[in-house]
């Protein structure tokens, strides 16, 4: 409807401007970000005016808009579309959200750094994924023997998450079971498999609990070439209303409990470690003392 409608308004013939789909869908993809059409009205309407002007100027008979004149005509892509990482790394993992414009993929990143057991939070989030973040965070804490990690690390260490494209406003109970696998990864240095994705909620127990918006996320995890993708357990009985070519693309495991989501995200176990709390230091009441306590006789 589009198409035809702008060929005529800038006098063109269908044969004179030729769109393929693929680069219709690259427009959508890349320029576009919206729920309607108005956005790829105006990009395609861009398209048509340059057409025109390179008619005359290139004395053509006609112009297809293929990927290279594409990004000739639109310029910089202006949005990221469906792209994860292809190694497995340490403290970087694929959440999967839930827009105004449909589901899209989203990547976390968390790094640690000597410090004062400080947690840095960047990326636009909103106050609720912030609590997702601090639930996360205390989750580890309680469960940190079990996890490999000397719980007085936590004392020494700074823990930044970030999560990228800090231009799009980020919020909602869906990002925690994927926070939580970050801080693990970071902390334990076991990488996070790349070809994973996750949603659901983690409560202070280890639960992973019920999202919203689930057909969404698995249609960009697809996108994105996503193999694996974690839900709660609460939500399988909405992959019911998921198309089978969906379901058939990947592999969709739900899970109930944060161990089950470390098992199945991290490149290999844990080893949970024994810890007993230090005793504390004598401290000298006199010099006397305090020469047997340094050794000096």
């Amino acid at each position: 409807h589009i198409l035809p409608k702008l060929t005529k308004d800038h006098g063109l013939k269908p044969e004179e401007f030729v769109v393929p789909e693929d680069s219709i869908r690259g427009l959508i993809r890349y320029y576009t970000r919206e729920a309607g059409v108005r956005n790829l009205e105006r990009e395609l309407g861009n398209l048509a005016r340059k057409t025109v002007r390179d008619l005359g100027r290139e004395a053509l008979i006609s112009i297809t808009v293929d990927d290279e004149r594409l990004e000739k005509y639109a310029g910089v892509k202006k949005y990221r579309y469906g792209e994860t990482d292809k190694e497995d790394q340490v403290g970087i993992i694929t959440g999967l959200a839930y827009t105004d414009f449909g589901g899209d993929i989203l990547t976390i990143e968390a790094v640690k750094m000597p410090g004062k057991g400080r947690m840095s939070i960047t990326g636009n989030l909103k106050d609720v994924m912030k609590e997702s973040i601090s639930a996360a965070n205390s989750y580890v804490r309680s469960r940190a023997t079990k996890f490999g990690i000397e719980p007085p690390i936590f004392e020494r260490t700074d823990v930044h998450i970030h999560v990228p494209d800090g231009a799009t406003p980020k919020d909602g109970p869906s990002a925690g079971a994927a926070m939580a696998t970050a801080i693990v990864s970071v902390l334990t240095g076991i990488p996070i498999k790349a070809d994973i994705a996750m949603t659901g909620e983690v409560t202070l127990r280890g639960r992973v609990t019920a999202i919203g918006g689930l057909k969404e996320k698995l249609l960009a995890a697809l996108r994105s070439g996503v193999k694996t993708v974690l839900i709660p357990e609460e939500n399988e009985k909405d992959l019911a209303d998921i198309p089978d070519n969906v379901k058939s693309a990947m592999e969709i495991i739900p899970v109930t409990t944060m161990d089950e989501v470390l098992a199945k995200a991290l490149t290999r176990a844990p080893v949970a470690i024994e810890w007993t709390e230090p005793a504390p230091v004598a401290v000298a009441t006199d010099d006397s003392d305090a020469s047997d306590q340094i050794g000096i006789h």
